[in-house]
């Protein structure tokens, strides 16, 4: 008794891109570099220190990113909880007043913390900046090309990109 539906999900029929996982390594004996060499021990701690540097630049680049995007989102409600503890007890505003701009200050915090969040998730997936990071076991062999230059340049702009995934923040 064989279903129709199961059928079409034979091997035969898949799709040529169904089930690849990217990141894996080739499996056809051009595309590899067998048999690779490896690296002296001093050479193997050379590179282990050069791409601990390299990871370390794009973790602070990041962060950096990341504090520009929140500072820069987060100022209208860093500038009126300013104003209100600064016209608290003072003759410019009344304690009801001050109290009311500090309240909105923080209320206006969750939704822009979110927002946020929203663009800088959007602006590194957009930019595949997570693909910076090199795994550090490219330092034990020789011939190991860097991730984000198989991937088609630092960004991976020329790499195939699956424009049917949308993401909802």
């Amino acid at each position: 008794m064989s279903d129709p539906e199961m059928d079409d999900y034979e091997g035969d029929n898949l799709p040529g891109t169904w089930g690849r996982i990217p990141g894996l390594p080739p499996y056809h004996m051009e595309d590899q570099l067998l048999p690779l060499e490896r690296r002296s021990p001093c050479g193997c701690l050379a590179w282990a220190c050069l791409l601990a540097m390299v990871n370390l630049a794009v973790f602070l680049g990041n962060f950096l990113l990341l504090a520009a995007i929140f500072l820069v989102v987060l100022l209208p409600s860093i500038v009126v909880a300013y104003f209100g503890f600064q016209c608290h007890s003072r003759t410019v505003l009344d304690d009801n007043s001050s109290s009311a701009l500090i309240i909105l200050s923080f209320v206006m915090i969750s939704p822009l913390i979110v927002v946020a969040m929203a663009i800088y998730c959007g602006l590194v997936r957009h930019l595949r900046l997570f693909l910076c990071f090199q795994p550090c076991a490219q330092a034990v062999y020789k011939g190991v090309q860097w991730r984000w230059y198989k991937d088609g340049g630092m960004c991976g702009r020329t790499g195939v990109w699956n424009q049917h995934v949308k993401a909802w923040v």
